[in-house]
């Protein structure tokens, strides 16, 4: 399924096109790309977007302390990156609404590298990320204390965040929202 996925994705630039490379050799190579068992393993995840208000909805993460989109690992037997993104943006935030936007494409790749935490050691996250987009923006809730939620348009989320490859990621949503007529995504 992701291997269809990727072959209509188009990186856009040298970087990216290195990530895709890696991540379609994991692909070709891994029985379980997606395992946490890997020191590189597939994440599903997705910016959430507010088509109406250009504003798009960042997550206060803990472990990396800092604000990032949502997402994270498959669940076993899933293979399907859309399906992990909505499971975890639903998980995550609360909206029960989520839909691709403006399709179901992939918005961009990008291998994360991921610091080790007590038993688990540094591993790389090759992050394959979409655009979801809610009508219920005010129905977000955090699905937990330590893990709040900021609806904020692209300049303030922007200048929340260092992480050049989510910086990309916003910036990419961002012209969705320019060019898109939304009402008819």
């Amino acid at each position: 399924m992701l291997a269809d996925v990727l072959a209509r994705y188009r990186a856009a630039g040298p970087a990216e096109e290195a990530d895709v490379a890696r991540l379609r050799a994991l692909l070709a190579g891994a029985d379980d790309p997606w395992t946490r068992a890997s020191p590189l393993h597939v994440t599903g995840s997705a910016l959430i977007v507010h088509p109406p208000t250009a504003r798009v909805l960042l997550r206060w993460h803990e472990r990396q302390g800092a604000w990032l989109h949502v997402g994270g690992h498959a669940d076993p037997g899933e293979t399907d990156p859309l399906a992990v993104a909505l499971r975890e943006g639903r998980e995550e935030t609360g909206l029960g609404d989520l839909a691709p936007w403006p399709d179901a494409g992939l918005v961009h790749v990008v291998i994360v590298p991921v610091n080790a935490k007590g038993d688990e050691p540094a591993h790389e996250h090759a992050d394959v990320r979409l655009v979801l987009a809610t009508a219920t923006p005010d129905a977000a809730r955090p699905e937990r204390p330590s893990a709040p939620l900021r609806w904020l348009t692209v300049p303030e989320a922007l200048s929340v965040t260092a992480e050049p490859n989510l910086r990309e990621t916003i910036a990419r949503a961002a012209r969705l929202m320019s060019t898109v007529d939304y009402e008819r995504a």
